[in-house]
C-alpha cells in the first residue's frame, strides 16, 4: 500500500497554518519546512502532528528539497499555505495514488482574489490553473531561483486530476500590486547574478506578448476587470524583473555591456570580473 506525505513549506504563516494542516488530514503523515519563522508557525505544526524542519533556506528550491527528503512516503502531496483541499480532492488523490502506474500529476487551482473566484487569464509567472503537486518521491527537482522556480520531472505523467486545490492568491487589488513587486524584486535578484539581462525591446515585446496571452488566448477577458488587471501584471512582470535588475547591477558597480555576438557580459568598474553569458 502506498504512502502519502503531506509536504507544506512556510515562512511566518501563523495565520492560516491550522487550517491548511487540517485539509491535510487524509495524509499519512504531513513535513512542515520552517524557513527562518519567527512567529508560531513551528509549534502550530508540532500541534499538529507535523514533522518540522526548521532551518534557513535561501532559494525556495531548497527548502522543497529538504521538505522531500524528510517525507517518508512513496507519494507527496505538496500544498502552500495559502491553499486548501476539498473533500473531493482528498478522495480524488487518494484514489489516485492507489491504482497509479505513471509518476507525477497535474492539479487544477481554483484562484480567489479576495472572494472572487477568477478562473481565467492566469499566466506568465503571476499565476497557474494548474500545477504539478502530486508526484513520486524521487521524481521532482527544482532550479535554484529565489521565486516560482522551474521544475523538472523524471517518469511517467499520469494527467490532470479533475478536482482543484483551493488558492487564495490575494486579498484585494493593493495585494495583487505588492506581491507583484515582491515576485519581481527577487527575479530581478536572479536576473543580476545571472547577468541574463534582455533589452529594453525584448522586455517590451515580452510583455505585449504575455498581456495577449493572458488576456486573450487564456480567456482573461471573461473575467472583466479583474482579468485585464492580472494580463497588465503578467504583462508588467518580464519589464519590471528586468528594470530592477540593472538597477541592482549599478548600485553594486556592475555595467552591463551587449557584445556583438548577443551574449551580456557584466564588467565591474572596480575590476574585471566577468559575469555568466546568457
Amino acid at each position: 500500500m502506498s504512502v502519502l506525505s503531506g509536504l507544506v513549506c512556510v515562512h511566518n504563516e501563523e495565520g492560516r497554518l491550522a487550517e491548511c494542516l487540517e485539509r491535510l488530514a487524509f495524509c499519512d503523515e504531513i513535513v512542515v519546512v520552517a524557513d527562518r519563522c519567527t512567529d508560531r508557525s513551528e509549534a502550530i505544526a508540532r500541534k499538529m502532528g507535523a514533522r518540522v524542519v526548521s532551518g534557513i533556506f535561501p532559494v525556495e528550491g531548497l527548502r522543497k528539497e529538504a521538505g522531500v527528503a524528510a517525507c517518508r512516503g512513496d507519494w507527496i502531496f505538496e500544498l502552500d499555505a495559502d491553499e486548501a483541499v476539498t473533500s473531493a480532492l482528498a478522495r480524488e488523490v487518494r484514489e489516485t495514488v492507489a491504482r497509479s502506474n505513471a509518476d507525477w500529476y497535474q492539479v487544477p487551482v481554483d484562484n480567489f482574489v479576495g472572494a472572487q473566484l477568477v478562473r481565467h487569464g492566469w499566466g506568465g509567472s503571476f499565476g497557474a490553473s494548474s500545477v504539478a503537486r502530486l508526484f513520486r518521491k524521487g521524481v521532482k527537482s527544482w532550479k535554484s531561483e529565489r521565486v516560482h522556480p522551474g521544475t523538472t520531472f523524471a517518469g511517467v505523467y499520469g494527467g490532470r486530476l479533475n478536482n482543484a486545490i483551493l488558492h487564495k492568491v490575494d486579498d484585494d487589488i493593493a495585494d495583487m500590486v505588492q506581491r507583484l513587486n515582491r515576485y519581481t524584486a527577487l527575479r530581478g535578484q536572479d536576473l543580476a547574478d545571472s547577468g541574463k539581462i534582455k533589452s529594453l525591446w525584448d522586455d517590451l515585446f515580452r510583455g505585449v506578448r504575455r498581456f495577449y496571452k493572458c488576456y486573450v488566448s487564456r480567456k482573461g477577458y471573461k473575467e472583466g476587470d479583474m482579468g485585464f488587471l492580472i494580463a497588465i501584471m503578467a504583462g508588467l512582470y518580464p519589464l519590471l524583473s528586468n528594470l530592477k535588475a540593472r538597477e541592482i547591477r549599478a548600485l553594486n558597480g556592475v555595467q552591463t555591456v551587449r557584445p556583438a555576438a548577443g551574449s551580456v557580459i557584466g564588467l565591474s568598474v572596480e575590476d574585471t570580473r566577468l559575469g555568466h553569458s546568457a
